[in-house]
């Protein structure tokens, strides 16, 4: 991507780990990225084996005291994010800064409604992924989950 005031992507059709390491690269060179419509972002594999991933996860927490995190979001947009913050170091001054740069929602809501939106190629699930292999969308597995606004988005 050429460096922009502000780049508005969308994501549906995507592939999430491709996506989100492509974002990862532009917001710690410095450009701002706003993802559109994370609903729509797709995964490999089964929509089965996406729950069995993510059940996984939900099952990791703090033995003393849960509250404490690690926390585990419901929503699209958030998961989005998740994924893009284990491809920063967010730990540094600079990742945190990075990542300020990033904001993810679900659907599109107003002032990027009208705005130009990007598509990336090399995370395009057309280009990537084989015909006959399994995907399933993030929405679902949310949904899966319980994210209470899939009804609301479409």
């Amino acid at each position: 991507m050429s460096f922009m005031k502000e780049v508005v992507v969308d994501c549906r059709g995507h592939l999430l780990g491709r996506l989100c390491s492509i974002i990862a690269k532009e917001i710690l060179n410095g450009q701002k990225v706003v993802c559109v419509r994370s609903e729509d972002i797709n995964m490999s594999g089964s929509l089965y084996r996406a729950k069995l991933k993510y059940a996984n996860f939900r099952r990791k927490h703090t033995n003393s005291n849960p509250s404490h995190g690690p926390f585990h979001q419901r929503a699209p947009s958030k998961i989005l994010w998740r994924t893009v913050r284990g491809m920063v170091p967010h730990k540094t001054p600079r990742g945190a800064a990075a990542l300020d740069r990033l904001k993810c929602f679900e659907g599109m809501p107003h002032p990027y409604d009208r705005k130009k939106r990007m598509v990336i190629p090399q995370a395009l699930k057309v280009l990537r992924l084989r015909p006959e292999r399994r995907f399933c969308k993030l929405g679902d597995l949310s949904k899966e989950f319980g994210w209470k606004h899939q009804d609301l988005i479409k």
